[in-house]
């Protein structure tokens, strides 16, 4: 856990502005709130950054392909898409950064006139492959034979598109000097990157020998200038990367950088890993600052076998899930259906089999029943548990054991996957408990015994309902607070987000007397939210 002066600081990958987001960089970012909202349920202090990336070449012709400046592009671009975007899937991120801001640029050109002064850069000649769709240098070895159009020509792994041959005036980062370094710290930290598939791969590329980095650019302007010869701009990752440290003080206020830094996770889809687990370590070590504790290397979402893509017209828009499924179960499914750290394939079939079978029928309904019968057995009010038994008992042990599994595998281990997993086992078994019991058979006997009887049945059903609410309200937080409403805690328990979710499998937190509602179902039928 984060120490109590420190802030958990999660970041996304500051998003290349370029095109509008999808379901692939909105991934990173669901699986970010959902992290930073559990450790807040934690009571911990966090901080949750995102934002986007708004230089380099890419940008710039997009820019002129549509007749706009870069700086006008990018405005209108996070003003229509990025930014909206977040409330689309209900993220609570504390802050969102643009590179283009003076926080950043002014920051960045201190942060490497430090390490020119301090010897780590030199001016020399590059001539390589360039990938513009990437804005990254590449070897031969990340090159692929090209198909279609593209047949003959040597094209670029991740976008299947030919690079080009680009020669110029370059200042360097003295990169190559922080091989044994970085080996040394991966040995030392064999956490720093995660999972172990991502770790194996950073530590043989770096096995192989580091190069020098080229970090500057002549032949386009879009970018921040190098401030000891304006004549080149930075390398747009070499620019990104700092948004880490720039967005949280570095340079300017020291007392919130020294509450912050270093991150605790940055997560980031596989294909840019590199940048995070060997470029951005080696530029904070020759500045001195501290590592990040984790950088975790996510898989991909997959639409028909490939790579979630604008130009392969797969990119699907968050909106188009939300609009009909809504923001809660758009979370839930990314994060439950896809194990983090895996290639994920993602279908319309699966998403609405899920939302139909899990969060509609075994979820909702549970919710939606057992409101329905304190309403009407009880007249709405919680009764007292007397009689609570054995098969009570197996649902507190089966809550207490879901609560540390949920809160490890969440909270520690980033499989969301895993502690979603926990969370509705243990609802499944809230809902094999009333049909073993049958409430509504037991309802029948009117004696002193029999009305005990169904008093602590229908009470633990409630209060498991109380604790699934605490553990999924950084899950699906509209339906969490819808259900919290429904129980009637507010009143007796305070409000859902002051709820630790390391408390919540005491057992007997939900008073009775407690008024139950009926509200609204957390999961309609699609055919109703179709027709609505």
């Amino acid at each position: 856990m984060a120490s109590s002066d420190k802030s958990y600081y999660v970041t996304t990958p500051i998003y290349y502005v370029n095109d509008a987001p999808h379901i692939g960089s909105a991934y990173t970012t669901t699986a970010g709130d959902v992290l930073t909202r559990w450790h807040r349920q934690r009571g911990e202090s966090v901080w949750y950054l995102t934002g986007t990336d708004e230089h380099g070449e890419k940008l710039l012709r997009t820019a002129r392909a549509n007749n706009l400046s870069p700086q006008e592009w990018t405005d209108k671009l996070v003003r229509e898409a990025w930014l909206p975007v977040l409330e689309t899937i209900d993220a609570a991120n504390d802050d969102f950064i643009r590179t283009t801001e003076k926080r950043h640029t002014e920051r960045v050109q201190e942060f490497w006139q430090r390490l020119y002064d301090a010897g780590e850069v030199y001016k020399g000649e590059y001539e390589g492959l360039y990938c513009v769709a990437c804005e990254e240098h590449k070897l031969p070895g990340d090159l692929k034979d090209g198909t279609g159009e593209y047949e003959g020509q040597k094209v670029c792994a991740v976008h299947g598109r030919p690079v080009e041959t680009i020669a110029e005036e370059n200042y360097f980062f003295k990169l190559s000097q922080y091989t044994e370094k970085l080996l040394a710290y991966y040995d030392e930290h064999s956490d720093f990157v995660q999972p172990a598939t991502a770790r194996n791969e950073v530590v043989s590329f770096v096995r192989q020998g580091l190069q020098d980095l080229s970090i500057s650019r002549t032949s386009f302007d879009w970018g921040i200038p190098i401030p000891w010869d304006q004549k080149h701009v930075l390398y747009v990752w070499i620019d990104a990367l700092l948004n880490y440290a720039t967005a949280v003080g570095y340079g300017v206020d020291e007392e919130k950088f020294a509450r912050t830094w270093p991150a605790d996770v940055h997560l980031v889809g596989k294909d840019i890993l590199r940048f995070h687990a060997v470029i951005w370590p080696a530029m904070l070590m020759a500045a001195g600052l501290p590592l990040p504790h984790k950088v975790f290397g996510h898989g991909w979402l997959l639409v028909g076998g490939e790579k979630m893509s604008k130009t392969k017209l797969t990119g699907i828009a968050p909106a188009q899930i939300t609009d009909h499924f809504g923001s809660d179960a758009y979370r839930y499914y990314f994060m439950r259906a896809i194990p983090f750290g895996q290639d994920g394939s993602f279908s319309w079939e699966d998403l609405s089999a899920r939302y139909t079978s899990e969060l509609a029928n075994d979820y909702g309904n549970l919710a939606s029943r057992v409101a329905a019968m304190v309403g009407r057995y009880f007249e709405g009010v919680l009764p007292a548990s007397t009689d609570h038994g054995p098969a009570e008992q197996v649902i507190a042990d089966a809550l207490a054991a879901a609560v540390a599994t949920a809160d490890e595998r969440i909270g520690e281990s980033l499989d969301f996957q895993g502690g979603i997993n926990a969370i509705f086992d243990f609802v499944k078994l809230v809902n094999g408990y009333l049909t073993e019991q049958e409430p509504w058979k037991v309802a029948k006997d009117t004696s002193p015994a029999g009305q005990a009887r169904l008093a602590t049945i229908l009470y633990t059903a409630a209060e498991s309902l109380r604790a699934v609410a605490v553990l999924l309200n950084p899950v699906m937080p509209k339906s969490s607070a819808a259900l919290w409403e429904s129980l009637g805690a507010e009143a007796s328990l305070g409000a859902l987000a002051e709820q630790k979710v390391q408390d919540t499998g005491r057992w007997g937190q939900l008073p009775a007397g407690s008024t139950v509602t009926k509200g609204a179902v957390l999961f309609p039928r699609l055919e109703e939210r179709t027709e609505g």
